[in-house]
């Protein structure tokens, strides 16, 4: 288990980057359903683990943010949630 997917907007998050895919800020923001600081904070704090690159530039006159996924972020996800199944797959096992 990876505490730094312990929120579910950083879990969503990572999970809505999928392989390499990059989305910019209003798209994941709508993605998720959450507000912009929350969303600002979950990519800080993913960005800090080395798990997600945001980079900044504009469009029409507009500044923008592009966030995707590191290779590092991508494997750390997998792990977690190859952890999730097998606590999943324990509890199945428990009720039979």
């Amino acid at each position: 288990m990876d505490d730094n997917f312990a929120s579910p907007i950083r879990f969503s998050l990572m999970a809505a980057l999928g392989d390499g895919m990059e989305l910019d800020f209003p798209a994941l923001r709508d993605v998720l359903q959450c507000g912009d600081s929350p969303l600002s904070k979950a990519i800080t704090h993913l960005q800090a683990a080395g798990y997600v690159l945001a980079r900044k530039g504009t469009v029409g006159g507009r500044s923008r943010t592009w966030v995707r996924s590191t290779k590092t972020g991508r494997d750390a996800f997998a792990a977690h949630l190859q952890a999730l199944r097998e606590i999943v797959a324990l509890g199945g096992a428990q009720m039979l």
